[in-house]
């Protein structure tokens, strides 16, 4: 499916939409007490250590790194020469698997302002590690993330055309 759209605006656009569908159910999740997972907070604690700031920079870093991320997707599905929503969910599930599985609990080791399971908490260091598959910021959290990576997925598979239009 085309709109006629230059490809690149195709992909940021589609980019947009999918990374909001997939921050309205990780905000969802947050706000019915399921999670406590903020990525775009992760993110910009990673370089400020005021909260608000962090949260509007980590947001802005966030949406970009969906940008990013619906590149690559697009590289993949062009790669295989086919995209379809059910292709789009399974990178989507295998992109939230490895982001629950590697990501979350490698970021104690590299977040500056994270404490790790191993040291505790610090004066510098007060953000809860998120633990294997993030539990430790609530037992929705691995649902939630994966549910919003298979719609981030979907969503590209879906709406994405490939080159020429195939």
């Amino acid at each position: 499916m085309t709109t006629g759209l230059p490809l690149t605006v195709e992909v940021l656009l589609w980019g947009l939409i999918a990374t909001a569908a997939m921050t309205t159910i990780m905000l969802a999740a947050q706000g019915l007490g399921w999670s406590r997972l903020s990525i775009p907070f992760l993110f910009g604690t990673f370089w400020t250590a005021e909260r608000h700031a962090a949260y509007f920079l980590g947001f802005i870093l966030f949406v970009a790194g969906g940008w990013g991320f619906a590149l690559l997707y697009y590289g993949v599905f062009v790669s295989l020469a086919r995209t379809s929503w059910w292709l789009g969910a399974v990178l989507g599930g295998l992109h939230g698997v490895f982001l629950l599985v590697a990501f979350l609990p490698l970021l104690p080791r590299v977040h500056p302002r994270m404490a790790s399971e191993d040291d505790g908490p610090t004066v510098s260091r007060r953000l809860e590690p998120p633990g294997f598959l993030g539990l430790n910021y609530g037992w929705g959290t691995p649902l939630s993330t994966l549910a919003g990576m298979i719609v981030y997925g979907t969503i590209l598979g879906a709406f994405l055309p490939l080159p020429g239009g195939g």
